[in-house]
C-alpha cells in the first residue's frame, strides 16, 4: 500500500464522508489498495440445503464469472485451479487460453491460485495427508499442475486449503503421522512454487467441511508450519493466506495474527476479506456487515505490518445477485480502510495510550473515528 502524509490529508478532504461510486476507485488508487474477488464469488452459489444452487438461471462459467467480477468494479481475480482440468484432472490449454484472452479483455488482473483437493469426493480423506500413499502422491501432483497454470495465467501465489485434511471423531487418526505427512507435502509444493517464481501461502481453518478439526485450525497453526517448512528449504517463501472469516470462526484476534506472523518472520501471502460472527460457521457474507470494530483493526494491522499483497472477497452470498453483493463488499471494505488510515494518521497518539495500558486511553483516540 501507498500511505504518506500527502495521501492521508486526502482523507478528510477529498475523501470525507461515505466512500462509493468511483471515489472508491480513486481511493484504492492513491492508496495502493489492491482488491480483488475469488472468480467463485460471481458464480450460482449451492449448499447442502439447496443441492440445486439458489440462482440456477445464472451462467456460471468462468468467462460469465469474470464479466460480472469486472461489473462490481473490481479488476483483481483469484480462481480455484480445478476449473481448468478435466475430469481426469488434466490440464484444459483451451480454457487457459480463453481465461487470459479474457482477463487482457476486460484489463483484470490474477492474483492467486488455490489448490482444490476438497471437492471431489476422491479426497474424502484427505490430499496431504490421505492414509492412501498413492492418493497422497497425487494431490502432490495436482497441486504442482496447478502451480504450473498459475505460472501460465500470470499469478503471484498460489495457496492450498486443506479443506479435506483433518478428522471428525477423537482416535480417529494418529495426529503426528497427520502433521508429518503434511509439512512432507506442502516442503514439496513450496520447492515447485519457487522453482516457477510464485510465493506459497497456507490458509487456516477450524472446521468444515471436516466435522471435528481441519489439520491447520488457525493462522497460528498456519504461520508454525510455514516456518517449519521455510526452515527446511532455507528460505521465506511460504507464508499464510489469511482468511478473515475463518479468524472469526476460531475466536480469536485477526489483527493479533498479522503481529505474529511478522515475529516469526512468515510472510502474508494473501487476504481473503468477508464477514462471520464470532466463533461461529464461515458464513462468507459481505465484508464489513459485522465485527466492524475486529475488521478496522485488522486494516490498520495490515497497514501497521507493511502488508503489500491482494485484499480478495471470498464470499457465497446466496440470495443477494452476485454483482450486487461484490461491489457491496468492495465499497465498505474501502470505508473501513479509510477508517484504520484515518486512524494510522494519529497513530502517534495511539501508540502513546496504548503505552499507558489504558483501555479507556485508547478508546478517547479511535472513537470518532468508529462512530
Amino acid at each position: 500500500m501507498k500511505v504518506t502524509n500527502g495521501n492521508l490529508g486526502k482523507l478528510e478532504k477529498e475523501y470525507a464522508g461515505y466512500l462509493e461510486g468511483d471515489t472508491v476507485s480513486r481511493f484504492f488508487h492513491d492508496f495502493g489498495i489492491k482488491f480483488a474477488a475469488g472468480h467463485w464469488c460471481a458464480g450460482d452459489f449451492l449448499d447442502r440445503f439447496t443441492g440445486g444452487g439458489y440462482n440456477p438461471n445464472l451462467k456460471s462459467d468462468i468467462v460469465s464469472q469474470l464479466k460480472r467480477i469486472k461489473a462490481a468494479g473490481i479488476d483483481g481475480v483469484e480462481f480455484h485451479e480445478n476449473i481448468f482440468i478435466d475430469e481426469k484432472r488434466k490440464k484444459i490449454s483451451r480454457r487457459i487460453a480463453e481465461v487470459k484472452k479474457t482477463l487482457k479483455e476486460l484489463k483484470m488482473t490474477p492474483t492467486n491460485m488455490n489448490t482444490n483437493l476438497w471437492t471431489d469426493p476422491y479426497w474424502k480423506l484427505g490430499g496431504l495427508t490421505n492414509p492412501d500413499k498413492a492418493i497422497r502422491k497425487e494431490a502432490l501432483t495436482i497441486a504442482f499442475q496447478g502451480a504450473e497454470i498459475a505460472a501460465e495465467l500470470g499469478c503471484e501465489s498460489i495457496a492450498l486449503w486443506p479443506g479435506a485434511d483433518g478428522w471428525d471423531y477423537n482416535f480417529e487418526a494418529n495426529y503426528g503421522t497427520l502433521l508429518s505427512r503434511f509439512v512432507e507435502g506442502c516442503v514439496s509444493i513450496n520447492r515447485k512454487a519457487k522453482s516457477l517464481g510464485l510465493r506459497f501461502g497456507i490458509e487456516a481453518k477450524p472446521k468444515e467441511p471436516r466435522e471435528g478439526h481441519m489439520i491447520i485450525p488457525n493462522t497460528h497453526c498456519a504461520i508454525l508450519m510455514a516456518k517449519k517448512v521455510n526452515e527446511a528449504a532455507q528460505g521465506s517463501n511460504m507464508g499464510v493466506a489469511v482468511d478473515y472469516g475463518h479468524e472469526m470462526m476460531a475466536g480469536i484476534e485477526p489483527a493479533f495474527s498479522l503481529y505474529l506472523a511478522r515475529e516469526f518472520n512468515v510472510p502474508v501471502i494473501n487476504f481473503h476479506v468477508n464477514a462471520a460472527k464470532w466463533r461461529s460457521n464461515d458464513e462468507d457474507r459481505i465484508a464489513g456487515t459485522s465485527n466492524l470494530w475486529e475488521l478496522v483493526d485488522f486494516c490498520y494491522a495490515a497497514l501497521d505490518t507493511n502488508y503489500q499483497g491482494w485484499f480478495g472477497e471470498d464470499q457465497f452470498t446466496y440470495r443477494i445477485d452476485p454483482v450486487q453483493a461484490m461491489s457491496l463488499s468492495r465499497e465498505f471494505f474501502a470505508n473501513t480502510m479509510k477508517k484504520a488510515l484515518l486512524i494510522w494518521k494519529n497513530r502517534k497518539k495511539l501508540l502513546a495510550a496504548q503505552e499507558t495500558g489504558n483501555a479507556g486511553a485508547t478508546l478517547e483516540v479511535v472513537k470518532k473515528v468508529m462512530f
